[in-house]
C-alpha cells in the first residue's frame, strides 16, 4: 500500500517515527541535561590574580523544575569569586520563589546581575518559524516588530528586591563596583536591548581608570551594545538571551540568535570589534527554555565558570 503522491507509507511513517522520537529526547532528555562548560579568558591586567566568574543566564523557571533547581544549588560548590546573573529568570508569573530557591545558595556569593524580557513580562505562544522569518526581515524582540498589547507582568521588582538585598549589583543602565579582596572590580551594564529599554548614553564613557578591572553586562547581545562597549574600551562582554540556538543542526549550529549578532558567536567566548578596538564576548547558551517550547537539540543547557586570567 502506498500513500498519496507515491510516498510509501512505511517510509511515511518511519519519518513520523524519527520526528516523534527526536522531540522526545529533546523535550525529556535533552532539555534537563545540565552542564557547566569552563572557560579561560586572558583579559586581566599583567600581575593580577585569575578570578573565576559563574555565569548563569536564562533560567526560564516553570514551577516544579526540581532537578533545574537542584543542579542550580550545587553550583555553589565550585566556590566562584563572584557571579554573573544575565537575565531572563522566569517563565512564569508564580516562579519567584523558586528562582530565589535556586539561587539562594549562589546569592551568598558577590554577585552582579541585569534582567531581560521575560522578567519584565511573561511569555507568549509563538509559532518557532517566526525566529527565522524576524531572522530574514532583520526583526527581532521590539526592534522593528510592533509594540506587544495585553502583555502579562512579572513580579519582577521582588526578584529585583530579593537580588540586591543578597548585595548583588543591579547592573540596570548603571554602573556599580565590587570589592573583592582588595581588589576593586567595575561593572557596566545594560538593560535589555530586545525590548529597547537599554540606554548607553547614561553609562559610556568606557572602563573606570581607578578600578582594577572593568566588565561590561547586558542580556541580549544586539550589535548596538556590543559596538558601545567595545569602542568604549572593555575588553569582556558578558551576555545571554540566545538559548544557543535552542533548536541546533548538528555538524552544522544554530540557525537564529534571536538578534542580530551572528549564528556562528550564538554561544561561546569569540571577539567583537568596534571603533578601533576588540573586546572578548562570552554568550551563555543558558540553561532553561520558553514554557511553551521546553525542548532544546544539540544545544544542551548550561551555565559557565569563567576563569579570567592576566592578558599576555
Amino acid at each position: 500500500m502506498h500513500a498519496r503522491y507515491g510516498i510509501p507509507l512505511k517510509v511515511t511513517a518511519g519519518i513520523a517515527a524519527a520526528g516523534v522520537a527526536g522531540v522526545a529526547y529533546a523535550a525529556g532528555f535533552e532539555a534537563r541535561s545540565f552542564r557547566l562548560r569552563r572557560v579561560t579568558v586572558p583579559v586581566l591586567p599583567r600581575g593580577m590574580r585569575p578570578l573565576r566568574v559563574l555565569q548563569v543566564s536564562d533560567i526560564h523557571m516553570v514551577g516544579g523544575q526540581g532537578k533545574k533547581r537542584a543542579w542550580l544549588q550545587s553550583l555553589a560548590g565550585l566556590r566562584p569569586d563572584f557571579v554573573v546573573n544575565t537575565g531572563d529568570n522566569l517563565s512564569d508569573t508564580e516562579g519567584v520563589p523558586e528562582v530565589l530557591d535556586a539561587l539562594g545558595p549562589l546569592m551568598e556569593f558577590p554577585g552582579a546581575y541585569v534582567f531581560g524580557s521575560n522578567d519584565y513580562y511573561g511569555p507568549r505562544l509563538r509559532n518557532p518559524g517566526r525566529y527565522l522569518i524576524e531572522k530574514v526581515q532583520g526583526r527581532h524582540g521590539l526592534n522593528g516588530n510592533k509594540p506587544v498589547v495585553g502583555a502579562v507582568h512579572n513580579p519582577w521588582e521582588d526578584l529585583r528586591d530579593a537580588f540586591d538585598a543578597a548585595g548583588w549589583l543591579n547592573l540596570t543602565n548603571t554602573r556599580a563596583r565590587m570589592k573583592l579582596d582588595g581588589l576593586e572590580l567595575a561593572f557596566t551594564g545594560l538593560d535589555d536591548p530586545h525590548i529597547k529599554r537599554d540606554r548607553y548614553e547614561r553609562v559610556a564613557g568606557g572602563p573606570e581608570a581607578d578600578a582594577d578591572f572593568s566588565l561590561a553586562v547586558v542580556h541580549a547581545p544586539y550589535l548596538r551594545a556590543l559596538d558601545a562597549f567595545t569602542a568604549d574600551g572593555y575588553p569582556l562582554v558578558l551576555a545571554g538571551h540566545t538559548h544557543g540556538g535552542q533548536l541546533c543542526v548538528p555538524f552544522y549550529g544554530a540557525l537564529v540568535t534571536n538578534c542580530d549578532l551572528d549564528a556562528k558567536r550564538v554561544k561561546g567566548l569569540s571577539t567583537h570589534e568596534s571603533g578601533g578596538h576588540r573586546s572578548y564576548l562570552h554568550v551563555s547558551a543558558g540553561c532553561g527554555t520558553n514554557r511553551f517550547t521546553p525542548v532544546r537539540f544539540a544545544c544542551p543547557p548550561e551555565a559557565t565558570l569563567l576563569t579570567l586570567t592576566a592578558a599576555s
